[in-house]
């Protein structure tokens, strides 16, 4: 039987879709305060009410015991992990069972590709890209993991008439994860309801990013021009939703304060 890094059973992985959406945090949100220690963030935004936490890019420079103390620490807060954001190198065959090992350690069940760095602006570009995400999940679901891919702004800007993430998602197996970064859809006139309906079963992990016509990325959860009532819905109806991430680009609040506002205007969107 697979066994993960603290000796358990894969079985064991959480089913984090198993109920309701679990409410989480992005770590890079409070970036500042990461950089200084990595412990006290998770502590401070667990008071606060969050359910589950993603670790962004440096997670995978932590040393292995850092690694096991963090998942301690996890399962003493009652917080989840259910994934974490990767450079596209994380996932090259020659680094995949590294991060492997990190996730399983912290209980993640999705190891995402933050975005797809430097690509050949072509179609076969980011056929190139899907290639690496389908070789690499294939490796993750073997050890009871499964990989995703983050979207920004280029992926919906239309390439030799295609648009990027639409390349990805139809040359990827329906085990990648389509992580639906709500602020960069909307920005750039696309419609993030008709994407989750368009891809049922694949938006696992959606990050809850805001933007406004005024304010751009610098606007709280709720106070931009997301539909989110849709977006809700549909997650939940098609797309497979297990955590709805938030994540805060910057704020004339400090991070803290804009974290824990972001918290109480999404359970005030959503009804939690």
């Amino acid at each position: 039987m697979l066994q993960d890094s603290r000796g358990s059973p894969a079985a064991a992985l959480p089913a984090f879709g198993a109920a309701k959406p679990l409410i989480g945090i992005e770590m890079y949100s409070v970036r500042q305060e990461m950089a200084k220690d990595i412990f006290t963030p998770v502590r401070t935004v667990a008071r606060m009410g969050y359910q589950c936490v993603e670790f962004y890019g440096p997670y995978i420079g932590w040393s292995l015991d850092q690694v096991k103390e963090m998942r301690k620490l996890l399962d003493d807060l009652n917080l989840k992990c259910p994934s974490t954001h990767n450079g596209l190198n994380n996932l090259l065959p020659e680094n995949i069972q590294k991060s492997i090992e990190w996730n399983r350690t912290l209980g993640s069940k999705y190891i995402v590709a933050a975005s797809a760095g430097k690509v050949e602006p072509t179609v076969d570009g980011w056929k190139k890209v899907a290639e690496v995400l389908a070789k690499a999940d294939e490796v993750a679901r073997k050890a009871g993991c499964a990989v995703g891919f983050h979207n920004h702004q280029i992926e919906w800007r239309p390439v030799e008439g295609q648009k990027p993430l639409e390349v990805i998602a139809m040359n990827t197996p329906k085990s990648v994860v389509l992580q639906l970064d709500v602020g960069t859809c909307v920005e750039t006139g696309n419609d993030p309801v008709a994407w989750i309906r368009a891809n049922p079963g694949r938006l696992q992990s959606i990050h809850c990013k805001e933007w406004s016509k005024e304010k751009g990325y610098r606007v709280l959860f709720g106070e931009g021009d997301s539909p989110w009532k849709g977006i809700f819905k549909a997650a939940e109806e098609v797309g497979g939703v297990e955590a709805y991430l938030i994540e805060q680009e910057g704020h004339e609040l400090p991070p803290y304060e804009a974290v824990e506002k972001c918290l109480a205007n999404f359970r005030k969107v959503y009804g939690a």
